[in-house]
């Protein structure tokens, strides 16, 4: 416990903060958008006015604001699938420095709009700044989990998580209509994500590179020290460096992993199944949905400020996530994402019955606890867990193709559910919350059967729990290649050995009679072997 306690410095925390900026600018614009909705639509008038002398048709507005909301996403889905691209030419810090500057740009745009008289400059802001976001979704938690030592990753893992469910409640108070959600001040609104960005470009140059990136990338062995010396606190990082030396020996028998390597190397697929899925659950439990119901919920309840209930369901939301940040080391990341995936399904059944007999007074109150309790659930497992654990399952080769995919998944079903939400509740009504219940219900049957525990694990074992890289392999030099992390084409390399089995067979029937090209016979393939395993 000693060790663990001297592993947590101020430095690594402030690393570790500086980082987090980037996810609570994703919490910000995320919930952003939802306080001055009415005020950009009136902008969406005024501006249509200007131009054309006649009122915005209803019809026009709305599709004006679905796609200002939605276009959000669409920088999202991009961005996160520039992740690994970015990671591995500039380096996680420099990437987060220079993503930063796509935060100015977007939240100029949209500052400037009023002045400007332009809704496209809004639309044009969202989109820069769904791009930038899309690309933080990657580069913060693989920035945590390779700064953080191997006991405690979990637990600062679900700083990504903290800083997004942050972000979001400092959006919604600062968009309370007394602060910056007026008439006058909600282009303010929309640009303040700027001062964020410029507070992390300011703190980032006093910040480590990621240890592993110059280690293993970059082969700066001096260097990798020098910043795990500082982050740990103390000079013997030896037993870090051993592991991050076994990672690029292994990387060494391995090319380089792409995006569609990953898909097609069958070594991979299991994990990669398991982290697409895993952001799948995250989505598709339905939490943006109850979020965006909240308000009618706390509403019909007789609440005569909806909106200070939604805030209180927002610090419901930061307090489970906290509580999950001390509980992760502990209870381990598969027993609390079942646990959260299993007390949402519960919770979306209690909604449900209770928004279908919301005449009965009390069921009001039994809806807002049934929020409060989804809200919570969500943030114990499912909120926290996908984001890291991604990183977890995969080594350093394939890690940043590997969280660019998952990304791209959950930013993807997350437009999905935005565009499709409210069609839904026209169609289904209360009912639409049974939906989410039978998603929640899979994602439980899929986690229980399918998601290992990564507690406490270095990320070679949680390798070589996939059966990728073995524990001897670092120390057995005559370790077949088919054990090597990620062959791009694994039918290929495994010729070599079969040609030189039946040639030791064929070697072995003839050992009477054995000549000296017969002897050299089964070398042959060896070679080829050995070169494939470099």
């Amino acid at each position: 416990m000693e060790g663990q306690e001297k592993q947590v410095t101020g430095y690594l925390l402030f690393s570790l903060t500086t980082a987090v900026i980037g996810s609570l600018q994703f919490g910000y614009n995320t919930g952003v958008i939802n306080a001055p909705e009415q005020k950009l639509r009136s902008f969406f008038n005024d501006t249509w006015m200007e131009r054309y002398g006649e009122p915005i048709s209803p019809g026009v507005c709305t599709i004006v604001w679905s796609i200002a909301v939605a276009i959000f996403s669409v920088g999202g889905m991009v961005g996160s699938f520039s992740v690994g691209v970015m990671a591995n030419r500039f380096g996680r810090r420099r990437s987060m420095f220079l993503v930063n500057s796509l935060a100015v740009i977007g939240g100029l745009l949209m500052g400037l709009s009023t002045i400007c008289s332009s809704y496209e400059m809004i639309i044009a802001g969202r989109l820069v700044i769904g791009l930038f976001c899309g690309l933080f979704t990657g580069l913060t938690p693989m920035y945590v989990g390779e700064v953080s030592p191997t006991p405690l990753r979990g637990a600062f893992g679900t700083l990504h998580q903290l800083g997004v469910v942050v972000g979001i409640l400092i959006a919604q108070i600062f968009g309370l209509e007394f602060l910056l959600g007026s008439k006058k001040l909600w282009p303010l609104l929309l640009a303040l994500t700027v001062a964020p960005a410029v507070l992390q470009c300011i703190m980032l140059p006093f910040c480590p590179e990621s240890p592993r990136f110059l280690l293993i990338n970059l082969k700066q062995e001096e260097q990798a020290r020098k910043a795990l010396v500082r982050l740990r606190g103390t000079e013997d990082v030896s037993k870090d460096l051993q592991e991050m030396k076994e990672e690029s020996a292994k990387m060494a028998q391995e090319k380089k992993v792409t995006i569609a390597e990953l898909f097609r190397s069958a070594s991979y697929r299991q994990p990669l199944l398991i982290a697409v899925m895993l952001q799948l659950s995250q989505q598709l439990s339905g939490i943006n949905a109850v979020f965006y119901y909240s308000t009618g919920i706390f509403g019909t309840a007789g609440v005569k400020e909806p909106i200070y209930a939604t805030i209180g369901a927002g610090i419901v939301n930061t307090i489970f996530t906290v509580v999950s940040l001390f509980l992760v080391e502990k209870a381990g990341r598969r027993t609390l994402h079942l646990l959260g995936l299993g007390g949402m399904a519960v919770s979306a059944v209690i909604m449900t019955v209770s928004l279908l007999l919301k005449n009965i007074p009390a069921m009001s109150y039994v809806a807002i606890l049934a929020v409060m309790l989804f809200v919570a659930m969500f943030e114990l497992g499912p909120g926290p867990i996908p984001w890291f654990i991604v990183a977890e399952l995969f080594s350093q080769g394939p890690r940043p193709a590997a969280m660019a995919v998952a990304g791209c998944c959950n930013w993807t079903a997350n437009f999905l559910v935005g565009m499709s939400f409210p069609k839904l509740v026209e169609l289904c009504g209360p009912w639409v919350f049974l939906i989410f219940t039978a998603f929640l219900i899979i994602f439980f049957i899929f986690t229980f059967i399918t998601v290992p525990e990564t507690k406490g694990k270095t990320f070679e074992e949680i390798a070589a729990g996939f059966g990728r890289a073995p524990a001897a392999a670092s120390s057995s030099p005559e370790a077949p290649p088919t054990d090597a992390a990620v062959p791009s084409s694994p039918e290929k390399e495994k010729v070599p050995l079969v040609e030189g089995k039946a040639a030791a067979t064929e070697a072995a029937a003839s050992a009477a009679s054995t000549s000296p090209a017969a002897e050299t016979t089964p070398l042959e393939p060896n070679k080829g072997e050995n070169v494939e395993q470099v």
